[in-house]
């Protein structure tokens, strides 16, 4: 690597991009070959190629899948060529990662379905006309079986082993298949059709995303470098966020529950949730920080700041207004919402449970029971405590369930 030589305002125009790139990384590997070609692009003009790769094996993200989009977007901002790859090929074997045991295998109609899911959700982040999309089935699909004994050739069993979650399951005798070693192959044989020169992805996949590095040098291409982010807690404050854990704030939920669910994270998190999901600049960020620091600003200003910026972020301003009269309404004041949900039912008596599966506010009889016997149900304030019990519904009773779902009765 040799040095460029830059002018003044180039070596700022380095210095800003780095210090964006940076925030919120874990890691970044290696960070010196990063600012060579920052400043090489920013010395030729050429924007660098970032990649971005997902499996569509889910099809409803989390705040938690966002940390990555955003660092995306940051790149994109930037002005580099950004490509977000769609793993259809790759998805339908499955990335083992963090796996005790082998993924079952997807269709190829399950994988596209939810890539549409995912796609429409991740362009609430990127720019959709200056993102990238590309296929990975267009060059593993076409490999012979001779080229996938040369790609395979190209490592040992023993660096495969090296993968914690490959040794562990070898250790303790649980099944591991070769498809399952293909899967690292295929994520690193990406970076070389892509020809990237940065791939994005969280700390999860650092075995991954250094496959790319190590097989694009095996193919004579300069390496990629690999910026990795953290994984976000979820609101339980301890565990990654997760829909199998219930800790997470999806970005297509309502305004109301997204904001409710932001003022349940745990106040140590919030400035990691500033930096990592949302949009604000290092600016506003170091002043959050500074207040809270010195006690210029209450933690529960900042949260409800860092609410009303997710619900504007994956809605608008106004819908963000409106969330937080509601929570300031229903939670700070201790009244009832005035745009309460109206529902019409029969005056017959009914078991709680039924009605609050017809009303809306429960999905299904498990779920309405579980909220019963958390004293999560309220009519016109009163907690019920009998999940057995038969209602009599009025004109005008107010059903609530949890701290955010609520309905007006009409009979």
């Amino acid at each position: 690597m040799g040095d460029l030589t830059l002018t003044a305002e180039q070596e700022r125009e380095v210095d800003r991009q780095l210090e964006i790139i940076r925030r919120g990384t874990a890691e970044i590997v290696p960070a010196e070959e990063l600012e060579h070609k920052v400043r090489r692009s920013v010395a030729t003009g050429k924007p660098l190629i970032v990649k971005l790769g997902f499996d569509p094996t889910g099809a409803d993200l989390t705040l938690g899948h966002t940390v990555v989009l955003q660092k995306m977007r940051q790149f994109q901002d930037l002005g580099h060529r950004v490509c977000l790859l769609i793993g259809d090929f790759t998805g339908m074997v499955g990335d083992p990662t963090d796996k005790s045991e082998t993924r079952k295998q997807l269709t190829r109609e399950q994988v596209m379905e939810n890539e549409r899911t995912y796609s429409a959700q991740a362009f609430r982040i990127l720019d959709s006309e200056r993102t990238e999309i590309v296929y990975n089935s267009r060059w593993l699909a076409p490999l012979t079986f001779a080229d996938v004994l040369g790609l395979a050739s190209k490592i040992t069993v023993a660096r495969m082993l090296e993968r914690d979650d490959f040794r562990k399951r070898f250790n303790n005798n649980l099944p591991l298949t070769l498809t399952e070693f293909f899967y690292p192959l295929m994520q690193g044989y990406d970076s070389v059709a892509m020809k990237s020169d940065i791939e994005l992805g969280g700390t999860d996949q650092k075995f991954n995303l250094l496959m790319g590095r190590m097989l694009q040098k095996e193919f004579d291409q300069e390496p990629q470098v690999t910026v990795i982010t953290p994984l976000l807690e979820g609101l339980d404050g301890v565990h990654k966020m997760s829909k199998s854990l219930g800790n997470y704030i999806g970005i297509s939920e309502s305004p109301n529950d997204m904001y409710g669910k932001a003022m349940s994270i745990p106040d140590e998190l919030m400035l990691k949730y500033f930096e990592l999901v949302t949009d604000v600049s290092m600016e506003r960020l170091a002043e959050l920080k500074e207040g809270l620091a010195s006690g210029q600003l209450h933690p529960r200003d900042v949260k409800m700041n860092l609410a009303y910026t997710l619900v504007r972020m994956y809605h608008d301003e106004k819908t963000a207004d409106d969330a937080q009269a509601h929570f300031r309404t229903v939670f700070q004041q201790r009244e009832l919402p005035v745009d309460l949900p109206e529902v019409r039912v029969s005056d017959e008596p009914i078991w709680i449970v039924k009605l609050l599966v017809e009303t809306g506010l429960v999905p299904s009889n498990g779920e309405g029971r579980r909220m019963i016997q958390q004293g999560g149900v309220k009519i016109d304030g009163v907690k019920i405590g009998d999940e057995s019990a038969t209602i009599t519904c009025r004109d005008g009773m107010v059903l609530q369930v949890g701290k955010r779902k609520f309905a007006r009765l009409h009979v």
